[in-house]
């Protein structure tokens, strides 16, 4: 029983962002019911996969969940939405505000069915602002909060993270909401809408230590943490391998020059500001130490002196690392556990990923349908069924 049982949440998003989100809150115990439009979610066929609509990506975002392929476009479809709303505790959606109003599935109209909801919406930019509109995808994100200038910032040209940042961590923001309004709910008894602007995430998140000192009034100093924007920041090559050391302060510093033979190199009256300060340098020169030696020999050296050290993991290794779980339909496939170790409820995969639309006539059912209704809707090509 996770912490989110008994809870139902309607995850109308697609792609990564949005359906990472509601996959936590699946992962929590919350009953989770997607509705894929009849082509099926953007994620399905991202990537190799071993099936045409689950591809590696989707048997993890998919997981915990009940796909009900509905035409939206159909005003049956949108009533058959609004009706599997009203037995939700919250809803998620990363659809733009006019495509919302123009579907009918805005706050204002899901309310009308289900007063009390948590009505998560998610976008690229505040709905109030010129650009509510405007599509937003992780690049672009990445690009407006300062993240692609910070490699500039460290000597390189203006380059993104290679991996969807932007998504992830705004997905993680939506499941902070989502968690926050249901708790909100159970003290007040009142739902509300909250709003997720991902340009507003990134850029608090960007801030947070690159605000630096240009946070202080007048500028105390340049914006960027210099010890992370260094061009020399991150593993370093070992005589067979790559590892990262951190030193963090002078004593760890000179242990290691002293080691390379660099004594010169050798200040105890160090500070932490002047080390940050001189990143760059006592970087660079340390990168030159690590390869002189194994990276078994720094491990030990590093960890017998509680130096801070890390051993370069790669994807692969970290793939065969994950627990294999069986999928009814496609077998054997590597499961991403829950970050998140809870005592008394914990997260679990209750429910492989379904195939587009496997759920959708049993949930119809559940929110007042009839049968032979359902089989209308099925015939009329507003309700899709699963092929697989």
């Amino acid at each position: 029983m996770g912490a989110l049982s008994g809870f139902r949440v309607l995850d109308l998003t697609s792609v990564i962002m949005g359906p990472l989100s509601t996959q936590i809150l699946g992962d929590f115990g919350a009953d989770v019911i997607t509705i894929e439009p009849p082509e099926g979610g953007g994620n399905r066929g991202m990537g190799a996969g071993p099936h045409p609509e689950l591809s590696g990506i989707a048997l993890n975002l998919l997981r915990n969940k009940r796909s009900v392929c509905l035409d939206l476009k159909k005003a049956e479809g949108r009533r058959a939405a609004l009706e599997i709303a009203r037995t939700c505790d919250a809803m998620v959606t990363n659809l733009r505000p006019s495509p919302l109003r123009r579907l009918g599935l805005s706050y204002d109209d899901v309310i009308s069915v289900r007063p009390d909801i948590v009505f998560c919406q998610v976008h690229g930019f505040p709905s109030e602002s010129p650009r509510a509109d405007d599509p937003a995808y992780d690049d672009i994100i990445q690009t407006e909060s300062g993240l692609a200038d910070l490699s500039r910032r460290a000597g390189r040209a203006p380059e993104l993270a290679p991996t969807i940042l932007a998504d992830k961590i705004c997905g993680m923001a939506i499941v902070n909401a989502v968690l926050a309004g249901l708790l909100h709910r159970e003290k007040s008894r009142e739902g509300q809408r909250l709003e997720i602007a991902m340009i507003d995430v990134m850029s608090a998140f960007m801030l947070v230590e690159h605000g630096a000192g240009g946070i202080a009034r007048p500028p105390a100093g340049p914006v960027g943490w210099e010890r992370v924007l260094s061009s020399e920041r991150g593993p370093q090559q070992t005589a067979d391998g790559w590892i990262h050391v951190l030193p963090y302060t002078a004593e760890a510093f000179d242990a290691l020059f002293v080691t390379g033979g660099r004594v010169e190199l050798v200040n105890p009256n160090r500070t932490k500001r002047e080390i940050a300060a001189n990143a760059t340098l006592l970087y660079g020169e340390l990168r030159k130490v690590i390869r002189t030696q194994t990276t078994s020999y720094w491990l030990d050296f590093c960890r017998t002196r509680h130096i801070p050290v890390g051993e370069m993991t790669t994807l692969d290794e970290m793939v065969e690392r994950l627990p294999t779980l069986v999928h009814p339909v496609v077998g054997s496939y590597k499961s991403i556990p829950s970050p998140i170790r809870f005592s008394k409820t914990p997260a679990a995969v209750s429910r492989p990923a379904p195939c587009l639309g496997q759920d959708g006539g049993a949930i119809l059912l559940e929110v007042g349908y009839s049968a032979p209704e359902v089989e209308r809707l099925t015939r009329d090509g507003v309700l899709g069924r699963a092929t697989a």
